[in-house]
């Protein structure tokens, strides 16, 4: 029969694995609190750049380290940019998260003259906005296919997905502070067609742009 370990190593074993799970619950948590995060995409807002299923990281580092639930940045790298694909805190309902696409920056100028564009008062080449509705609402039924001009607070941004007539975006309910950007997505690591039942191998590893 094998030797019994003495209850002073059984203790020790047994210490050094909860130090090693509580290592690996703090390191787990600083990587999703500071550096990326996984996300999954639940709607077709972002249609065609991102499709429902699938699923991508978001860093976290690259607009800066924040202080989580006060949202404080302490350690600033640099703002998002007009183009970024960016994860925030939806303003009206701060339990979601969205993903959206950044229109504006601070100080911009944005206006939408029937599905068309407009940034400081010159046509924005949009090469990632989709629009299949044939119909152009006027601003005073709704504010999809015109709106504007506004102008972008500073520390703040506008968003719109790039499914442009099935998004609801900054142009329904306003503009995104900083401070609730929780970071810029930058590759798909899943994803999942729930309609044919099979993964997308094709989108695996896909860079977001």
């Amino acid at each position: 029969m094998g030797k019994k370990l003495p209850p002073k190593k059984i203790k020790s074993k047994f210490r050094e694995f909860v130090e090693a799970v509580l290592m690996a619950v703090l390191i787990a948590g600083f990587i999703i609190s500071f550096i990326v995060q996984a996300f999954k995409i639940p709607s077709g807002s972002m249609i065609p750049t991102l499709l429902i299923g699938d699923h991508l990281f978001v860093n976290k580092f690259i607009y800066g380290v924040k202080i989580p639930l006060i949202r404080k940045t302490i350690i600033p790298v640099t703002d998002p940019k007009r183009g970024d694909v960016v994860v925030f805190i939806y303003p009206e309902d701060r339990s979601k998260d969205f993903i959206k696409r950044v229109i504006g920056i601070g100080g911009d100028k944005i206006e939408m003259k029937n599905k068309k564009l407009f940034i400081n008062d010159q046509p924005f080449e949009d090469p990632f906005g989709v629009y299949d509705d044939a119909t152009v609402y006027p601003a005073e039924v709704q504010p999809r296919d015109n709106f504007g001009p506004l102008t972008v607070p500073q520390n703040s941004l506008f968003v719109m997905g790039d499914n442009r007539d099935h998004s609801l975006d900054s142009r329904f309910w306003g503009f995104v502070n900083l401070k609730d950007v929780q970071g810029k997505a930058f590759i798909l690591y899943w994803s999942w067609d729930s309609e044919e039942k099979r993964v997308r191998w094709d989108r695996l590893a896909k860079l977001i742009k």
